[in-house]
C-alpha cells in the first residue's frame, strides 16, 4: 500500500509567524509551527513530521510537495552536504541544517518518493496542506489557538493504542465519572474515567474541529 500525502509550509512575511502541515485526508493530517520562522523551515518540517507520523507502518510513502528546495535537498543535495560536513560546495554552512539532519535520520530505511506539484492551482491535497499551514501561521500572528490536527491513523483502519484518561491521577481511578483535585492555586485537576466508545466519540469530534481532544474538552468547559 502507498500512503499519498501533501506537505507544505507557510510564513507570513517570510520570515514571520510560520506554519507547517501534512495532509492525507480530513481524518489524517497534522500541523504546527513557530512564532517566527521561514517558509523553507515550514516546508522541511512538514515533510519531517510526515515521515515521523508514518514511521510505524510498513507502507510506501508518496510525498506531494510544491517546494523544489525540499525535493532537491532530500533527493539531490543531501549526500554532498553530508560528505562535506553539512557544508555547501562553496564551503558555506547549509541553511536549516538541524531540520535537514533530523529529516535525514527520519527517511533512513523508508520506501518513499517525491512528486512535485505546482502550488496554488487547485490541487486538492496541496491546497488542503497549504490551508492548514497558513492557518497555523495566522494563529501565531493573532495569538489564537493552534490547529494541530488529528494526526495519523493507519489507512487499513488498524487500531491505535488507547488514549489515556484526561487529567492526572495519583491514585487508581475511582468508580465515579469525575475525580476532582484541588491544586491549591485556584486551579482544579479533573480526571475523567471514560469508556473506549466515549473517548472515540470525543476524538472524532476533535478531529472534525481540527484540535486535540484536550483542547476540545477545555473549549467545552469554557463554554459551560
Amino acid at each position: 500500500m502507498t500512503i499519498t500525502a501533501a506537505a507544505d509550509g507557510s510564513a507570513l512575511g517570510n520570515p514571520g509567524p510560520a506554519g507547517w502541515a501534512w495532509y492525507i485526508d480530513d481524518d489524517r493530517w497534522a500541523a504546527g509551527g513557530w512564532k517566527h520562522g521561514t517558509n523553507n523551515m515550514g516546508e522541511l518540517k512538514a515533510v519531517l513530521e510526515l515521515f515521523r507520523a508514518t514511521s510505524g507502518v510498513d507502507d510506501d510513502l508518496l510525498v506531494l510537495c510544491d517546494s523544489q528546495y525540499v525535493i532537491n535537498s532530500v533527493t539531490s543535495w543531501m549526500p554532498g552536504w553530508k560528505r562535506r560536513g553539512w557544508r555547501k560546495a562553496d564551503g558555506k554552512p547549509v541553511l536549516n541544517v538541524e531540520l535537514l539532519k533530523e529529516l535525514d535520520e527520519a527517511i533512513a530505511g523508508r520506501r518513499y518518493r517525491f512528486e512535485w506539484v505546482k502550488g496554488h492551482v487547485g490541487h486538492e491535497l496541496n491546497e488542503a496542506a497549504d490551508e492548514r499551514a497558513r492557518a497555523v501561521a495566522t494563529a501565531f500572528q493573532r495569538g489564537a489557538p493552534i490547529p494541530t490536527g488529528p494526526g495519523f491513523v493507519p489507512l487499513d483502519g488498524a487500531p491505535v493504542p488507547a488514549a489515556p484518561a484526561v487529567g492526572v491521577a495519583s491514585e487508581p481511578a475511582s468508580p465515579s465519572l469525575f475525580d476532582l483535585a484541588d491544586g491549591g492555586d485556584g486551579r482544579r485537576t479533573v480526571t475523567v474515567d471514560l469508556a473506549a466508545d466515549e473517548w472515540a466519540r470525543i476524538e472524532r469530534r476533535a478531529r472534525r474541529a481540527g484540535v486535540s481532544p484536550e483542547e476540545l474538552l477545555r473549549d467545552l468547559a469554557a463554554r459551560a
